[in-house]
């Protein structure tokens, strides 16, 4: 699908946006390891923790999203 045609922001554009405003992407250190992931397979600007690292995070946050 081709979000633009729709007038809705890529996910590139949404990512930077995100930066932008200061949000941190953590991603799951658990999937990482089930899936056999590298730091190297993200994008630039993620974090990778555990449960532990997301909490005392999402705790101190306003707003917070876990997919």
């Amino acid at each position: 699908m081709q979000f633009n045609t729709k007038g809705i922001a890529s996910i590139e554009e949404l990512r930077f946006a995100c930066l932008e405003s200061g949000v941190k992407f953590i991603a799951c250190q658990m999937t990482v390891d089930l899936f056999d992931f590298k730091p190297t397979d993200f994008i630039d600007g993620i974090e990778i923790g555990g449960a532990a690292t997301f909490l005392e995070f999402a705790g101190k946050s306003d707003v917070n999203l876990f997919i």
